[in-house]
């Protein structure tokens, strides 16, 4: 079998463009390990894709993408060997066709054609009839059909490959819901939401932008954040305060991170506050704007260089609120113990809150993953506990719901650590009217079928006062 990772070249094609450039990010996402987001614009121009183009071919990729565990099963079930005996550019291929087939609403005849002549074209002559042969098989039912036929019996095997996420994401969002008292269609309700393509929101960074200036024909006001805008349609570039840096794409849900932290009650002295993993920097940014109004400035620390750049781009418009971007490990601060009033971790987790956004990380991720990133996202929180003065607060995040990230880790700084104390983060004034009950008692779960935001954890830990027990 062909290197996967080389590039065929292509002979003259007959196939659309819009179909070959869904086909290019696919390749991009298993050859270079690319989000799919973010090569798609470039894609999308090398094409010289735009209007109802552009939306075929992103729907085709993303969906695809997405549907990738559904689409396996199905082509699985239509071949005749093994599924890690098809050539990975084939198989793109195939899944592509499926989509079309199983959920878009293109004709039989042309899903089969152009699947047909994308093989012959990127893959090689060879392969068109077993293109053919597969996916007019795929043709003989509808997905819902496929589904009961390929599909598991049991309750977690039939949700994995009817919502297309690995069977042991399944289970962690089954526990995480239970643990925060979900009920019990949930479950299918979560996974549901995690295939659908998320709105964009923006943020009117405070003291910068307001809602009410970017509230418009295709803008509403965020029905989560108090500082957040949803887009209906538009580029979000073309917004005047984007463009500025007054205002920014960010999730509601990381929005509430930010405000959570900079809203909790504090006394004493309020002038240092420290985002321990700031890449790529919209968390800080909106930090430094709420800093800025305060006369407070925020230390922004990022171990690797790269995503440094880019928050120190991040926050460039709200100097005032900025005391510096530092290259640095949270782990092995570089700064002075209990130097800081108020300080965030939002820890490196495996992604699985965000699963809408990059559709690709669910098969990517492993469990074994969580073994090296629970170990680091308990030394980032107690080395943040050291950095926060006496009576300071720490705001612990995850992109995560997954419970050995969220309340494991929050549990054993506890257990561990007697200078620390849980606070209720649910009676900050921007959380106080969600339904987002945490794993633990005063912390925060959102979900996205619940929110229509990232699945964010937050836990608010208090620093002892200097003599307490």
């Amino acid at each position: 079998m062909a290197d996967p990772r080389k590039r065929r070249p292509r002979r003259r094609s007959t196939v659309d463009p819009a179909r070959l450039a869904a086909y290019d990010v696919l390749a991009a996402v298993r050859d270079d390990e690319a989000y799919a987001n973010l090569v798609l614009p470039a894609v999308l121009e090398r094409h010289g894709l735009d209007g109802r183009d552009a939306a075929f071919a992103t729907e085709l990729a993303s969906g695809t993408l997405r549907r990738r565990g559904t689409y396996d099963a199905v082509v699985a079930a239509c071949v005749n060997r093994p599924l890690a005996k098809v050539d990975p550019a084939l198989l793109d291929v195939l899944r592509l066709g499926a989509h079309q087939l199983l959920a878009m609403r293109v004709p039989d005849h042309a899903a089969l054609n152009s699947s047909v002549e994308l093989a012959r074209s990127t893959v090689g002559q060879s392969t068109a009839g077993f293109a053919n042969a597969v996916l007019r098989r795929v043709a003989e039912h509808d997905l819902a059909s496929w589904v009961r036929r390929v599909a598991p019996d049991d309750r977690i095997g039939f949700a994995s490959v009817a919502h297309s996420h690995p069977r042991w994401i399944v289970e962690e969002l089954d526990r995480a819901l239970a643990a925060g008292g979900a009920g019990a269609g949930e479950l299918d309700e979560l996974l549901i939401a995690d295939n659908l393509q998320p709105r964009v929101t923006l943020v009117a960074r405070p003291g910068l932008a307001t809602v009410d200036e970017l509230v418009g024909e295709e803008a509403t006001a965020s029905a989560v954040s108090p500082i957040g805008v949803d887009l209906a349609g538009g580029r979000p570039g073309d917004v005047p305060a984007v463009a500025e840096g007054r205002a920014g794409v960010q999730d509601a849900g990381s929005q509430l991170v930010a405000l959570s932290l900079a809203l909790a009650e504090l006394g004493g002295r309020d002038q240092e506050w420290l985002d321990v993993c700031a890449g790529p920097g919209g968390k800080a940014a909106l930090l430094a704007a709420l800093a800025r109004q305060r006369g407070a400035r925020v230390l922004a620390a990022e171990r690797q260089p790269h995503r440094a750049g880019l928050v120190r781009r991040a926050v460039s418009a709200v100097p005032g609120g900025i005391r510096g971007v530092v290259v640095a490990d949270g782990t092995r601060p570089a700064w002075p113990r209990a130097a800081f009033d108020r300080v965030l971790v939002d820890a490196p987790c495996s992604g699985l809150g965000a699963l809408r956004r990059r559709p690709e990380s669910r098969w990517r991720r492993t469990a074994s993953d969580l073994t090296a990133l629970v170990p680091l996202q308990e030394q980032l929180l107690a080395a943040a506990v050291d950095a926060t003065r006496p009576g300071g607060l720490i705001l612990y995040a995850t992109c995560s719901p997954v419970l050995a990230e969220t309340r494991g880790v929050v549990e054993r700084i506890l257990a561990s650590r007697s200078d620390v104390a849980l606070e209720d983060v649910t009676a900050v004034a921007a959380l106080a009217e969600l339904r987002a009950a945490g794993p633990l008692p005063g912390t925060v779960q959102l979900w996205p079928h619940r929110h229509g935001t990232d699945a964010m954890f937050m836990a608010l830990l208090r620093r002892a006062q200097q003599g307490a027990t």
